[in-house]
């Protein structure tokens, strides 16, 4: 077992960061939050390290049970998967949700909505969350679990007032679940299980 645990390291760095910007000047950080945005004019130009960028900024501090969720998902699957694994599925979910959301909107958005600014924890926190479902027994549980998750992402993305953020997140969750079902494909029973 890895002795540090780097999702709480990787979500206190975050949110360290999200209070220092709040101490910066507003030109300061809107623009620090722009440069590191995975919006559709960023993207277009060629900013592909915002793919990267991106997952290591929040826009304000993330609220505390946010936040202890997010260590708790990161940190129960660096214990059954590895540190290694777990910072893979996270940015692999971060950046093909990412880039599936651009290639929605790239030929369709308006220049608002090309200019929003997108960082955060958000997309690969559900790529990995829908990627242990695969800890949980299988069966009706795992079935349960990956369905209940889907309709729970996928209710803000059919309501009236959605934003592209929500088809992330439900981008992201598939994603995570096509990492499972990869998983369960792979590995069988030998992975760790929740019990």
């Amino acid at each position: 077992m890895n002795p540090i645990p780097w999702g709480a390291v990787y979500a206190g760095g975050v949110q360290l960061g999200a209070y220092a910007l709040e101490r910066t000047g507003e030109a300061e950080r809107e623009r620090l939050l722009r440069d590191c945005s995975t919006n559709v004019d960023n993207l277009a130009a060629g900013r592909w390290e915002t793919l990267l960028s991106s997952a290591l900024v929040v826009e304000e501090p993330m609220p505390l049970p946010y936040a202890l969720l997010l260590v708790a998902v990161l940190g129960y699957a660096e214990y059954a998967y590895g540190a290694w694994w777990t910072a893979a599925v996270f940015l692999f979910g971060h950046a093909a949700a990412t880039l599936l959301v651009y290639g929605a909107l790239r030929g369709t958005a308006d220049r608002r909505t090309r200019r929003a600014v997108d960082v955060g924890t958000s997309y690969g926190f559900n790529t990995v969350l829908g990627a242990l479902t695969s800890a949980l027994p299988r069966g009706a549980v795992r079935t349960a679990a990956r369905v209940g998750l889907l309709v729970l992402a996928a209710a803000p993305v059919v309501r009236r007032g959605r934003t592209f953020t929500d088809a992330g997140h439900l981008a992201a969750l598939g994603v995570g679940i096509g990492v499972s079902l990869t998983l369960d494909c792979l590995s069988g029973a030998k992975h760790q299980k929740i019990t």
